[in-house]
């Protein structure tokens, strides 16, 4: 008996593995409703198959320093060097060599409700995750180059464990710790990338509770950003407690 078009999809989308001989026979099969699921199955199948590739490939640094010896591998990134406001966090993430992540991205690929998501699932089932949080006053202080620098040698001391080899993103971390530094190393390596999302998220949640204690400055929506909303809280406002006066245009007030 003939399946009908909704019991096709049902086969198609169900979690059950779909049988070459059954493809071929919906492959044959001249009703437009038939070649429309299998179409959208086929597309399904290619995402899938990509993001499969794509995670292989963002082992591939992971594989190559266990097999030089290291076992405890920890990837280290960081978000917020460029605002005007709020902390530069960075977030350091051991991973067990079997874990599947596929679909994981550089956290500023990935949409808010996808970024919230890997967040809870690299929490629950990493080895280690820490933060590191540098204020604004620390970075007026030493400069934002050394103050992430030195964001990023705390997230690594405050792991559960002490790794023994790290992957940094575009940074060179001060420690006798082997270490390699990846460029653009949140798209190229699961470890990067997980500590990329541990940080965005931490750092957003954070500029969210900023808003509600200085409001005025949309730090919610810009996450301390020099939007046009930004500025013109600041002309109107003043820099707050958590502004950098070490930034322009926030250097034009003075400190109070």
């Amino acid at each position: 008996m003939q399946q009908t078009i909704k019991e096709i999809r049902q086969t198609l989308n169900s979690d059950q593995p779909v049988e070459a001989t059954y493809i071929n026979q919906l492959r044959s099969d001249e009703r437009a409703g038939v070649k429309a699921a299998l179409k959208s199955w086929e597309k399904q199948q290619a995402k899938a198959a990509y993001l499969r590739e794509k995670f292989e490939e963002m082992q591939q640094y992971e594989h190559r320093a266990r097999k030089q010896g290291a076992s405890l591998i920890a990837g280290i990134d960081e978000v917020g060097r460029g605002p005007l406001a709020g902390p530069v966090v960075s977030a350091a993430v051991m991973l067990p060599e079997d874990i599947e992540l596929i679909g994981i991205n550089d956290s500023k690929q990935l949409s808010l409700k996808d970024r919230v998501k890997w967040f809870d699932v690299i929490t629950e089932k990493a080895l280690a995750v820490s933060v590191s949080v540098v204020s604004a006053e620390v970075i007026d202080q030493l400069n934002i180059y050394q103050a992430t620098r030195l964001s990023m040698k705390e997230a690594i001391a405050n792991l559960t464990y002490a790794p023994d080899h790290i992957l940094v993103d575009a940074m060179h971390i001060d420690t006798s710790i082997s270490q390699e530094k990846i460029i653009k190393g949140d798209a190229k390596s699961i470890s990067i990338a997980a500590a990329s999302i541990i940080a965005k998220v931490t750092r957003d949640r954070l500029m969210e509770d900023y808003d509600r204690q200085f409001p005025g400055y949309g730090f919610s929506r810009n996450v301390g950003y020099g939007t046009k909303e930004h500025l013109a809280g600041l002309e109107k406002y003043g820099p707050s407690p958590i502004h950098r006066f070490s930034f322009s245009p926030v250097s034009d007030f003075k400190k109070n």
